[in-house]
This record gives structure tokens, sequence and C-alpha cells, in this order.
């Protein structure tokens, strides 16, 4: 649609240098069918009232030949309003192009790392994991449809204390195996899948390390516990439809030295210094509440000392953009990365965190908490077998992921308008029905179907949805908030059911059948181009 770039010719015209022009649906039809706050957003510019700017952009905006009527609303909102014949005229743009219309090269080829999951390999993906999981992969789809080079990372705590505590754990169980006492660690992990890994080692390595000191055996142990773990989270996401370009290892990180060249740059920056035995880097000139510890006293290296490292690492890698996706227990560390891409000599705008809260898993409105398995928690693994990939992660992408998330199974599992998935599918399989039952002749060249016998309320509003994916699409990239597609997608499938209950597509006048089955095919269209970047099925029939 060509709004947002009449409104910036308008305001070349009377002297102003456009910032991003906001394009928003009203929820009120009487608002308009677009309303747009440029005039509040450029007032302390053009140093005018911002109903005053408001009036002045209205009068070009009547001029021109696509909108029936401008408003002026409130404080300044530009309230707009389209002409049938401007809808008709995009509506067969979408048909004839589909992939150009419904897709904006807004990144232009820049790079982007989106770094997601990054689950500690110490036990089984929990939907905490599962909604992360999400979250990233269609953020990482909408930005490539975007125009944007991503590329998909996941990173391996595999150094540290967690990792010691789950090679231990699997050597106790090991022990415990061969009726040989070794007490369990305090902090260890207790779920059922030590006790398979366990059972996996005596089968492989017999008594081979029976009677030894876990010090002496710790890395095998460990390298055994944490590749088994990946194997499982890997096979977990791809069950899941997410998949990663790149593993990067702490361990790594150490081996290669990756950490030490890290370090030694901010050290002759003079941003890490000796104190009390231990290495400090100074967080507070940057913003953040204190100095952090790298190194301890001990000689020991804290979680930051890699996570410093990590990201110098990112950055050497030459990406245009940053983005990472944490629990939102993180979110106390965000002034502490942000001051490390400073210390690095990057703008903290580099860096975009967003936080994943965690999911309550209810059961016909019951908390569910235990898992067999995992012994703490119920894992991705079982929600997903129970109600499949499609499901669980439409629902996890229903709300914004910093907001808390209830997760019913015996309503996920429901065939009904309930069911948020399904609702949206069901949507999509009936239109392939319609298509299926419709004749030849009638399907053939839409895009040159007389669009104007669509003037009924339920066919306008549902043409504006459709065209509408557009602006959605583009607040989504810039906002990085892949939930308003699935938003947007409940919100046309459920116009389309209203529209598809109240008119015949099939069994009118020819003309009018094939206007409706064009616009049948475009919500076709646009439900199958959001449902790509979700990662969700589009199925033919239900």
């Amino acid at each position: 649609m060509q709004i947002r770039k009449e409104l910036e010719e308008i305001l070349k015209e009377i002297g102003v240098k456009a910032p991003f022009i906001e394009l928003e649906v009203p929820r009120v039809n009487s608002h308009g069918d677009i309303s747009t706050p440029v005039a509040m957003m450029i007032a302390r510019q053009v140093k005018k009232p911002p109903r005053e700017i408001a009036e002045q952009i209205s009068k070009h905006l009547c001029c021109l030949s696509a909108y029936e009527r401008v408003e002026v609303a409130g404080p300044g909102f530009i309230n707009i309003f389209f002409k049938p014949e401007y809808l008709y005229e995009q509506l067969k743009k979408l048909l004839i192009s589909p992939e150009e219309t419904l897709r904006m090269n807004i990144g232009n080829g820049q790079s982007i790392q989106i770094e997601f999951v990054s689950a500690n390999p110490t036990g089984p993906l929990h939907l905490g994991h599962g909604r992360g999981a999400a979250v990233g992969a269609a953020l990482s789809n909408l930005l490539e449809k975007a125009g944007y080079s991503v590329e998909r990372e996941f990173y391996i705590n595999d150094a540290g204390r967690q990792v010691w505590l789950l090679g231990e754990s699997v050597f106790a169980r090991y022990c415990e195996t061969f009726g040989v006492d070794y007490p369990f660690p305090e902090e260890g992990y207790r779920g059922e899948y030590i006790k398979e890994i366990a059972n996996e080692l005596k089968e492989e390595v017999a008594e081979e390390y029976i009677n030894r000191r876990y010090d002496e055996v710790a890395e095998f142990f460990i390298d055994y516990g944490v590749n088994r773990m990946l194997q499982w989270i890997r096979r977990d996401l791809e069950e899941f439809g997410v998949f990663f370009d790149r593993w990067q290892s702490e361990k790594t990180l150490y081996n290669e030295g990756i950490v030490q060249k890290c370090h030694e740059e901010l050290r002759k920056k003079g941003y890490l210094y000796d104190k009390d035995g231990a290495v400090w880097f100074r967080a507070t000139e940057f913003g953040d509440d204190k100095d952090r510890v790298v190194i301890k006293s001990d000689g020991s290296p804290t979680y930051f000392a890699s996570d410093i490292a990590y990201h110098w690492y990112k950055l050497q890698r030459g990406f245009d953009q940053l983005v990472n996706i944490w629990g939102a227990d993180h979110h106390g560390y965000i002034p502490r990365i942000k001051a490390v891409i400073k210390a690095l000599g990057q703008s903290e705008e580099k860096l975009h965190i967003l936080l994943v809260q965690m999911v309550n898993l209810l059961r016909a409105g019951r908390p569910v908490q235990m898992s067999k398995r995992a012994g703490e928690f119920i894992t991705l693994r079982e929600v997903i077998e129970e109600v499949g990939s499609d499901i669980t992660k439409f629902i996890f992408l229903t709300r914004r992921p910093d907001s808390h998330l209830d997760f019913d199974i015996e309503v996920a599992k429901k065939e009904s308008s309930e069911n948020p998935v399904y609702y949206v599918q069901y949507a999509y399989a009936r239109i392939n029905s319609i298509f299926r039952n419709a004749e030849e002749e009638l399907l053939k060249d839409l895009e040159k179907s007389d669009l104007t016998l669509l003037r009924q309320d339920e066919e306008l509003t549902l043409i504006k949805k459709t065209l509408f994916y557009m602006i959605m699409f583009e607040g989504a990239v810039r906002e990085l908030e892949p939930h308003r597609v699935t938003f947007y997608l409940q919100e046309l499938a459920k116009l389309f059911h209203s529209f598809y209950t109240k008119h015949r597509v099939l069994g009118n006048k020819t003309e009018l059948s094939r206007a409706r089955l064009a616009l049948c095919k475009a919500v076709f269209m646009v439900l199958r181009e959001g449902l790509s970047i979700l990662g969700v099925t589009a199925p033919e029939k239900m």
C-alpha cells in the first residue's frame, strides 16, 4: 500500500524530514480504515500544535484518489478512509504478485544473528524452552521474509559447575547400577533421564569406571552426559520444527583462546582491573549499577567471563544486529551485557534482548506440575506428543513473550473455536475445500474477475483485513514481535468464517462466484504466508 510513501511526499512538501511513519489499524470502524499519529511525532520538529499539522496533512491527502475522506481526531490523529475502488485495485495486485505484495525488503541484506533456546545441556527441554524456541524460530522466519540474512544460533553452556554436576549425577547412577555406593551430589540432577544415561553407559563400558574417584573420570562422564543431552535436545527441537544454523560451545570459547583474546583486549582498554585477588569488569562506566567479577580470587572464571567473550566473538563475526532471546529470570543480566557491548566499542542498540516468561501448564483449568521423566517439570516432548507441534507452537505465540501464558492441554486438543490454531487452520482448509468443489473454469485467471461485485460489508471488511497484512508485517519486523502474526491470523480467520457463514461463494451468478473465489484466494495466500512465518502447517484438509 502506497500510503506511507504519499505521507512522506506530503511531509517533504511542507518542509519536514519524515521519521518512520507509524500506521495503525483502528479497532473502531468510525476511526477510519488506517490511522497515523505522524502529526504528533513531528510537532516538536515543526514547532506547531499537532492538530494544526494534522489538518495541513489531511488537506493534501484529500486531493489523492485513493481516499474517500480524511478526518483529524483528538490531539492530532489522522484517520483515513479508503475508496472501494482503491481496495479492489490493491486486491488485484495481491492476486497477481503475492510474494512481492506480502513481503517488504526492510533488511536489505543486513546480517542478524538470533540466539535462542540455549538450554543448559543438563536436562530435557521444558515448556519455557519450547516457548523461546517458538519465538526465536518465528522471528527468524519473519526477518528472512523481510530481507535480512539470518543466522540461528544455539549457545551450549558446556563449561562450569552445572555440567560438572551433570557428570557426577550420571557417575553416581552408573555406580548404583553395579550396587556400588557413591553419594549422590546434593545439587545433582535426579530425573529418570539420568538413570537412562547411566544404564546406557553400563552397556557400553561395563565396569571400566567402577571404584574410581569422580575427579579422575569427570571429563569422560561430563562429555558423555552433555553429548547425550544435546542429542535429545536436537531431536526434540527438530520434531518441534526448529532448526539451528550453528551450535556454539562455551567450552570451545576457552579451548580456542577466544576468552583470553577478548579479556586481553578489554584489559588494554582499561576495562578489566585487579582487586582483592580477582579480576573485575568496569561495568559502572557503561551504565550498570556495579562492577562485575570476571575471574574469582581462586582463579576460576565466572559465567560472565565467557559471556563477555561470547558477545565479543559475535561482534568479530561481523553481524549488523544481534538478538538474544532469554528467559525472564535473566532480566537483571541485561545491563551488564549492554555494558559489554559498549565497552567493545559498539552501540548498545546493536543488541536486542527479548525476554520470555515461563508457561503455566493446565489440564481442564488445573495445574499440571510433575513429569515422570524429568522429575520436576513437564517436558516439551511430553506436551508435543499429546497435542502436536503445530498447536503447541501456535499457542506459545498467542501472547507477547514477556507475558505469562496459561497453556491448557484440554483446550489445545479441542477441534473448535476455543482452540486458536484449529480455528486458523480450518479457515485455510475450508478455502481448499471451496477450490476443490469449484468448476475448473471458475478458477482460471481470478485476478481478472470483476472485484467491484464485492460490495457486502463482510466482503469489504475481509478485503481490508487481507490488505492490512502488510502493515502488520512491517510493524512485527520493526518491533521484533512475531506474535503479531498470530494475532492477525486469528482475526483474519474470524472474519473469513463470518463471511463464509453469510455469503455463498459457489452457486451464484458466474462473475459473483469468481469475485468471491478471488477474495478467497487472497485470504488463502495470506493465511499460508502467515502460518509459514510461525512454522505451522497449512493443511489442505481437516
